[in-house]
């Protein structure tokens, strides 16, 4: 679908919620964890001054109420959401709100500089629908982007460069979701983040932490070094940070329309950024420049794929398709698992099972997942559980498959159980995108990961426009893993690069809403997601609790990933009995949900301590 070129302007129809005090500390449900902070503090903090003020709220990783639940990685996002639900704004509007302030507050994640893709639950048609809008390689891209001499040039070369920027989709989203189910303009909805960039929000370790993990690149560009490193300096924790020229930015995308960024002014502040970065003179960095075309920037379009949909437990699981491989992969993992009873295995016979059916369904992903405007991608095949079938059968309870495991065809499901083809390693992919998640009170839920894929993005900041650019470019292959065997994730004109995104909705027998779930993470968001998911389907965790829980990541590679709580526990060693070999890392995900709970009320659920933890709200206890 061609993205509208003028913004369309709707009546303020829903009536107004009344006022309420957002509550992000309402005691927990039988089966939850209760917040970290007493329901009394957390009313206090969010109470203090009308609508609007600046007072950062608490952090809590869960909140349970009615008229509806935010939640995101920031306090300060959460709280924009929540102030359009009370307002009267159903789940699309406060999405929307929450991802434009997570772009003043986490602008090395998201931004209008990036991309993403959006899940909406309609409570009226009881239907899913989806919103692809994942940046797109110039028109002048062809499957040479990332070589020179024939050869690919290095990672962090390509990921601080013109060359890795995509034309961004994050404002085209936006603007896509309102017509179609918002209720309010966007001018409203943009008001709370244009505020927290004007007014400033209180820098926290993760932003600092975060920007001095990338201190010596914004110094080589004078526009990010003066936004992001305030007087030469790293931003103090405590300290206030303010982004007037976002909050510009915001003001003229709310007054013009987000067709702002795609033609005018801004249009052309952002191709001239891409196409000669401006670089300071003393930088030794050797920074390329792009070829993106103010063209390119007219012609962007958002895509409305189908969902994804399998069938989990008696639950309807809805994910991204393609171009995103978040919805076929961890559709096609649940399949694998659907014949195992998860809930009555041992945590050694849980996690073997999770680790393989993550490793062939990535298997199967790096041969068949592309952009379907360019590549024959078997969806409804890869979901069937037929195909599944012919995978799972490779599982076995005393040994581990050796990878890289080869694909097979899910067009032509072995009937020997084998696999096909040549194994090919799972291509690198940034890891910090945020996910927020939202509900209203009249059942409608969203579910949205946007990104500018690497912490830091490009590391480019527009002049005077307050953002950051993506990098997004870098998630296509650089060149294809065995020449002899077909890509379909290499760059072409156009082109949106593969991505791992996996923004879910589970839906009852009835189609009505169960959860709603999404991650950060970048390849990690699918082994999140499914880990989540069949953590609190199958061994009953409470969402927040699964959220919460220790993570392993495999991704057809030769090591599974551990966190700490994992790395150090006994079913490490009980797992490397059976002949896994793992490694750690220290953080994988940040994920956030929402729950429907039998009574009607919602629950917001979100990290309690990855990324300095999350923040859980709802409109009223």
């Amino acid at each position: 679908m061609r993205r509208p070129t003028r913004p369309a302007v709707r009546a303020l129809s829903l009536l107004a919620v009344t006022a309420a005090v957002v509550t992000v500390g309402a005691a927990a449900p039988p089966g939850t964890d209760s917040p970290s902070a007493t329901a009394a503090t957390a009313a206090a903090a969010t109470a203090t001054g009308p609508a609007g003020a600046s007072t950062t709220p608490p952090k809590v990783p869960v909140a349970v109420g009615h008229g509806g639940a935010v939640a995101s990685v920031d306090a300060d996002a959460s709280a924009a959401g929540i102030e359009v639900l009370r307002n009267g704004g159903n789940a699309v509007d406060a999405a929307v709100a929450t991802a434009a302030a997570l772009g003043v507050t986490e602008p090395y994640s998201a931004g209008i500089g990036g991309g993403g893709y959006f899940v909406h639950y309609d409570a009226r048609s009881r239907k899913v629908r989806t919103i692809d809008g994942r940046e797109t390689a110039p028109r002048s891209a062809d499957k040479t982007l990332f070589l020179e001499n024939g050869k690919p040039i290095p990672t962090d070369e390509a990921m601080t460069s013109g060359r890795s920027v995509g034309t961004p989709g994050t404002p085209a989203t936006w603007e896509a979701a309102l017509d179609a189910w918002g209720s309010k303009p966007l001018r409203t909805l943009l008001k709370p983040a244009e505020r927290l960039a004007r007014d400033g929000f209180t820098v926290d370790a993760t932003f600092r932490s975060q920007t001095q993990g990338n201190e010596a690149r914004f110094r080589d560009f004078p526009a990010s070094s003066q936004l992001f490193l305030p007087g030469g300096q790293l931003p103090v924790v405590g300290a206030k940070f303010k982004n007037p020229d976002l909050a510009k930015t915001y003001e003229k995308l709310g007054r013009h329309g987000v067709d702002a960024l795609y033609r005018g002014d801004l249009a052309r502040d952002i191709v001239r950024t891409v196409n000669k970065p401006p670089v300071d003179p003393k930088a030794t960095r050797k920074v390329r420049g792009g070829d993106l075309t103010e063209r390119d920037l007219r012609r962007y379009e958002i895509e409305r794929p189908a969902p994804t949909k399998v069938d989990y437990r008696g639950l309807g699981v809805y994910g991204m398709g393609p171009s995103s491989s978040g919805g076929t992969s961890v559709g096609e993992a649940l399949n694998i698992l659907e014949r195992t009873n998860l809930s009555k295995a041992s945590q050694k016979q849980f996690l073997h099972r999770y680790i393989e059916a993550s490793r062939i369904a990535f298997a199967d992903r790096g041969r068949w997942l592309g952009d379907p405007a360019f590549e024959s991608v078997p969806t409804r095949e890869l979901l069937s559980q037929r195909f599944a079938d012919s995978r799972e059968c490779l599982i076995k309870d005393d040994a581990v498959l050796v990878s890289p495991l080869p694909p097979a065809d899910p067009r032509h499901p072995s009937r020997d159980c084998k696999s096909s083809g040549t194994a090919a390693p799972t291509t690198y992919e940034g890891e910090n995108t945020t996910h927020l998640t939202a509900a209203d009170k009249w059942g409608n839920v969203v579910a949205y990961t946007l990104t500018i894929e690497s912490t830091g993005g490009s590391g480019i900041t527009v002049p005077g426009r307050g953002f950051l650019l993506n990098n997004e470019l870098t998630d296509f292959s650089f060149a294809p893993a065995n020449p002899a065997v077909h890509d379909p994730n290499l760059p072409g004109p156009g082109k949106r690069p593969r991505s791992s995104i996996s923004p879910t909705i589970v839906l009852d027998r009835h189609d009505k809403p169960v959860l709603a779930l999404g991650s950060p993470g970048g390849a990690t968001i699918i082994t999140t997601v499914l880990q989540s998911l069949i953590g609190h389907v199958d061994r009953g965790l409470p969402l927040v609790d699964s959220i919460a829980a220790p993570r392993a990541s495999q991704r057809n590679a030769a090591t599974t990933e551990l966190e700490p709580g994992l790395w150090n526990s006994p079913v490490r060693g009980e797992l490397e009995a059976l002949g896994h070999v793992f490694k750690q890392n220290p953080e994988i995900g940040a994920a956030t949900g929402v729950q429907r709970l039998p009574d009607g009320r919602w629950l917001a659920a979100a990290e309690k301590v990855r990324r300095g933890g999350g923040s859980a709200m709802v409109v009223r206890p």
